[in-house]
């Protein structure tokens, strides 16, 4: 689509909602493809009306006097092949609202662009640098954005990490002058065989608590040892079949990494021990940690027969078939005449995977 069609199709801007302090930042990692948004603000929802991101194409943050509209289309715009910069011109060229706009924008080749308004109120400013858009208003200062960049550039691991370090620093900065309400983390992996990732890998909203950075970290250290665990062994899987053993391998690093940290955490969550331990379990990954995962779950919930029923899986793993049988015979008990661990327990006896 050329800028004239786009001319065509976008109406003017409209006038906005009314102004609310945000820090955001929008990002892309080159090594995965992804692109996401972290945000927080002192007003409600936050995560609703700033992030927008798709893969392959970039990621937009837009607020002080919000014009939501400038999400989609901004995507149109850098999906119709517009840089970063180039997209942002089109949208502040074409609202007369603009002094009030803040926007941040980088592109699926990392190019990145942030606007302020003259009359977004302070402190607002901005900064961007090769991959990443950092903005805010109604701050402490711009302590806190220097103070997220710092944090996205030093801080190692996945873009979610990155982005959440950040969001830490901001506020540790001062963040929103007027306190806190809200934040969201969106992220997009591009994927042809899971093509869910393209428009949420991760996708977590605070709407309304007074501590929600910390309830945002909470949620995705969920998300990471549950769904986000999945997905990197899905990952990992798709490399090795296109010849790619390295990338493979660092999928199944991410995943380790985070089952040690759980464990080390001493966390007290039965369901995501065991959602960890059968994760890596059945692709006969860190089985001395799955083990440890699954004997915890099971002394947390003693009476669970699916939690039952990891531990003998990863004892089986293990080579321990006696151990494996004599656990799922405890889960039996506590779900009787259940044909699959029947067959879980014929399976271990034979000795097949």
């Amino acid at each position: 689509m050329n800028t004239l069609s786009l001319l065509v199709l976008f109406s003017l801007v409209g006038s906005g909602t009314a102004p609310s302090g945000t820090f955001s930042m929008v990002a892309y990692d080159s090594l995965t493809g992804e692109l996401g948004v972290v945000v927080q603000s002192r007003a409600f929802n936050v995560g609703m009306a700033v992030p927008w991101v798709e893969a392959g194409v970039g990621a937009i943050a837009t607020q002080a006097s919000t014009n939501e509209s400038f999400g989609p289309k901004g995507l149109k715009l850098l999906q119709s092949g517009l840089s970063a910069q180039e997209t942002l011109d089109w949208l502040i060229e074409h609202d007369p609202g603009k002094d009030h706009r803040q926007i941040g924008v980088v592109d699926a080749k990392g190019n990145s662009a942030s606007f302020t308004g003259e009359q977004c109120l302070s402190w607002a400013g901005d900064s961007t640098g090769y991959g990443f858009a950092c903005q805010g208003n109604i701050l402490a200062g711009k302590g806190v954005v220097e103070g997220m960049i710092k944090a996205f550039q030093e801080t190692d691991g996945e873009l979610g990490e990155r982005l959440l370090a950040a969001l830490v620093a901001g506020q540790k900065a001062g963040g929103d002058k007027r306190g806190k309400q809200s934040a969201a983390l969106l992220i997009v992996r591009p994927s042809e065989e899971f093509p869910e990732y393209n428009h949420r890998y991760v996708d977590i909203r605070v709407d309304d608590h007074k501590e929600p950075i910390k309830e945002l970290i909470r949620l995705y250290r969920i998300l990471e040892a549950t769904d986000l665990t999945e997905s990197h062994l899905r990952f990992a899987e798709t490399y090795e079949k296109e010849g790619k053993p390295d990338l493979a391998r660092r999928e199944r690093e991410w995943v380790g990494r985070t089952l040690k940290r759980v464990l080390k955490e001493g966390t007290k969550n039965a369901g995501l021990l065991n959602a960890l331990a059968w994760s890596v379990a059945t692709h006969d990954m860190f089985l001395e940690e799955a083990l440890e995962a699954a004997k915890r779950a099971v002394k947390l919930e003693p009476k669970s027969w699916e939690i039952l029923d990891t531990l003998a899986e990863v004892y089986f793993r293990l080579g321990n078939r006696k151990k494996a049988i004599e656990v799922e015979e405890r889960a039996l008990k506590l779900s009787p005449g259940d044909k699959y661990l029947k067959e879980q327990i014929e399976r271990f006896r034979k000795g097949g995977k």
